[in-house]
């Protein structure tokens, strides 16, 4: 499961990453401790190109009786989001990157779990893949939800955790985005696990653990 992650690069570098612009009413601060059901940034790819915005993290599917359903629906799993009802429909055209300088995994040591944050070597911004969805309650009113997608782990993560997010090359971020790619089977083949060689982890804080607590001390190496 990825239920952590950082982002806390200036807005002016994800703009730059992604050679996107930014969606109305977006307001963005540095995220230490990303968690489920708040609103993280995300971009989407659109015929005016890439936007930079923000979805409530935890899916809630348009045909969902109401939005409770979300805190459940976090993450998707790779190897079955074309057949899961909730995202095969979702795969084909309504895809999403979530962009991230680490996130937190939780490894067993005896009778504890120690908090790990995992990162690019170079601490490069890098793209998590995700789905996305608009449920529309009783009055109305739109939500705008995303989960993020797993599959299985490196061999750096197998040793912290048997689930790892799908983390994009760079060169296929395009075509994810792209909208009017409809190939699931090509996109399929992107969800594959990223390199161990260009990634590293590193023991944080168990004040991670605690969604309240969010400042750069969680990024900090601890013994």
């Amino acid at each position: 499961m990825c239920g952590r992650f950082t982002i806390v690069d200036p807005i002016e570098e994800l703009m730059d990453r992604y050679m996107a612009s930014i969606s109305d009413d977006f307001e963005y601060q540095p995220n230490y401790n990303a968690a489920p059901m708040q609103y993280i940034p995300t971009i989407i790819g659109s015929k005016q190109g890439n936007r930079l915005g923000s979805l409530r993290w935890g899916l809630v599917p348009a045909w969902a009786k109401d939005d409770k359903i979300g805190n459940k629906m976090i993450n998707a799993r790779a190897e079955t989001i074309d057949t899961k009802p909730s995202f095969k429909h979702l795969i084909s055209s309504k895809r999403c990157i979530i962009p991230t300088n680490g996130f937190y995994e939780w490894k067993k040591e005896g009778t504890q779990n120690q908090p790990l944050r995992i990162l690019l070597k170079d601490e490069s911004i890098f793209s998590l893949a995700g789905l996305y969805d608009t449920w529309v309650d009783p009055e109305g009113n739109k939500l705008s939800t995303c989960t993020i997608i797993t599959t299985e782990p490196n061999e750096l993560m197998s040793g912290i955790h048997n689930r790892m997010p799908v983390i994009l090359r760079p060169q296929d971020e395009g075509e994810w985005l792209e909208r009017s790619h409809n190939d699931v089977s090509s996109l399929l083949g992107l969800l594959k696990p990223y390199k161990a060689s260009e990634m590293r982890a590193y023991k944080v804080s168990r004040d991670v653990g605690n969604v309240r607590n969010n400042s750069v001390e969680l990024l900090k190496a601890v013994e």
